[in-house]
């Protein structure tokens, strides 16, 4: 029971990561938006990585840095990534 508790935390874990990465790349999004670039709403799942990559780009010519949620993007996804794993590899392995 122990062991199917933890590998369901990781599992939430995972999923609240994902949204984090979601409103991430809406934010994203609206920035560029904003910015003139023109969003292709019907893939957008296919481009986002495009967009993030362009987001990073005007930022760092902006400012000199890279925006803030560029690392909250991809950090987010990592994790919710990370946490996927290892609660598979919980739940599977015992």
């Amino acid at each position: 029971m122990t062991v199917e508790i933890i590998s369901n935390v990781f599992l939430v874990l995972a999923i609240v990561c994902v949204l984090c990465g979601v409103v991430s790349s809406i934010m994203i999004i609206s920035f560029l938006s904003k910015r003139g670039t023109k969003i292709n709403y019907f893939l957008i799942r296919i481009y986002i990585i495009k967009y993030v990559n362009q987001y990073r780009k005007i930022t760092e010519e902006e400012t000199g840095k890279v925006g803030p949620l560029f690392y909250s993007s991809v950090v987010s996804y990592m994790l919710a990534l990370l946490f996927a794993v290892v609660g598979a590899i919980i739940k599977f392995t015992t």
